[in-house]
């Protein structure tokens, strides 16, 4: 005859306890689970609509950014000029400056000095002024809907002034660049 064991209530206490401690754990774990899920998926959506994060590469933005720089854009439809912008072009991102909008006139001349509207630009992020790699007919229009951009590094940079490139339209514009998070030393604001 085998004896029948009938546990204590001290020991079907501590086995309820048991119970309620996992099944809270696994409540919170798939919680935990749930909302980092979430957050990431926000994370993500925020970074790839509102504020792209991309990497600088090249030197034609010199000295205001460098190739490695890390920057944050945020993407609205007004460009001022002197802005930094990102834009598409042949499957590329390039990061160049707002020099002027839709229906001004830019004028450059052989020392690389730029009026728009027969005002000469103060620049005071361009270290070496150069006429660079020029392909337009000067003094030259921004046509409706588009803005003309040059790089910082005029004597290498590859922008509006060429017709390969062209002023850049609305709808390839990623957006304004606004912070730089990479490298930490050079933390900050664009100018």
């Amino acid at each position: 005859m085998q004896k029948l064991l009938i546990p204590t209530v001290n020991e079907l206490e501590k086995e309820l306890k048991r119970e309620r401690y996992r099944s809270n754990y696994e409540k919170t774990f798939k919680n935990t689970i749930y909302i980092l899920i979430i957050v990431a998926a926000m994370a993500i959506l925020v970074a790839t609509i509102f504020l792209p994060v991309l990497q600088i590469y090249g030197s034609s933005m010199n000295p205001t950014l460098s190739g490695g720089d890390i920057v944050i854009s945020l993407k609205h439809s007004k460009f001022k000029k002197g802005e930094v912008i990102a834009f598409y072009y042949n499957n590329k991102i390039l990061i160049k400056r707002v020099i002027a909008n839709a229906g001004e006139w830019v004028d450059i001349d052989k020392n690389g000095n730029v009026t728009v509207d027969g005002k000469e630009l103060d620049e005071p992020y361009v270290k070496e002024k150069a006429l660079g790699d020029c392909d337009i007919t000067l003094p030259y229009q921004v046509p409706d809907g588009k803005v003309f951009v040059m790089g910082d590094h005029r004597s290498v940079s590859v922008d509006s002034r060429k017709l390969v490139v062209g002023c850049v339209a609305e709808e390839q514009i990623v957006g304004k660049l606004v912070f730089r998070i990479w490298p930490l030393k050079k933390m900050g604001p664009i100018n």
